[in-house]
């Protein structure tokens, strides 16, 4: 249960979230991400309320990427393509190979087999699902989690691809003690109570 946070994050910024399990911090996310309704106190986006949001438009702008990836149809063109037929857009080929290349991946992959994949490359395929179209707001739930080094470096080159070139915030949720270590704005949620550890100076 989270109780009476008030928190607020700036354009642009790289928020870290990490706690106990079970402290309430996917929870949170969730409540961002309007994937769940608070039973009191409101979530904003942008100065109003999410709620008078098309929930639909709001998850185009406030995107959540989640641990366990989930991959759809035969191969990574395919899950790449999703987000353009959703929105009855073509698919953009060389959009999609410079975003494969933003996570250590490039044009040879575009037509592998999902099976062939492993799992730190299929949650950098599901992560560029969720900017094919870049969002405002990128919400990670412990996405790194069970990662190797060479993945986590790639997720990572991709957060500050997007971060610096898009100008788009990141809150995101980790257990990783490297990330905890090198987070410039880091809280923790314990007990469903959150408290700033570090701030900027």
């Amino acid at each position: 249960m989270i109780k009476d946070i008030n928190f607020s994050v700036d354009k642009a910024d790289i928020v870290t979230i990490t706690g106990p399990s079970g402290s309430g911090k996917s929870t949170f996310a969730k409540l961002l991400a309007s994937l769940l309704t608070p039973t009191s106190g409101a979530v904003y986006f942008e100065g109003k309320n999410i709620k008078e949001y098309d929930s639909v438009s709001y998850r185009r702008q406030v995107s959540y990427a989640v641990q366990q990836p989930t991959l759809f149809g035969d191969t990574v063109r395919e899950n790449l393509e999703f987000p353009y037929m959703i929105r009855k857009k073509s698919f953009d080929e060389q959009h999609a190979i410079k975003a494969l290349q933003t996570v250590d991946l490039g044009a040879g992959d575009l037509d592998r087999q999902v099976t062939s994949l492993s799992g730190g490359e299929k949650q950098r395929i599901a992560l560029l699902r969720n900017v094919m179209f870049v969002p405002k707001v990128l919400i990670l739930d412990e996405v790194t989690t069970g990662l190797d080094n060479a993945s986590k470096d790639s997720v990572h080159k991709m957060i500050d691809y997007f971060n610096t070139k898009h100008q788009v915030t990141v809150i995101m949720i980790t257990h990783d003690d490297e990330e905890i270590k090198l987070a410039k704005h880091l809280y923790d949620i314990t007990d469903g109570e959150m408290k700033e550890v570090r701030g900027d100076a």
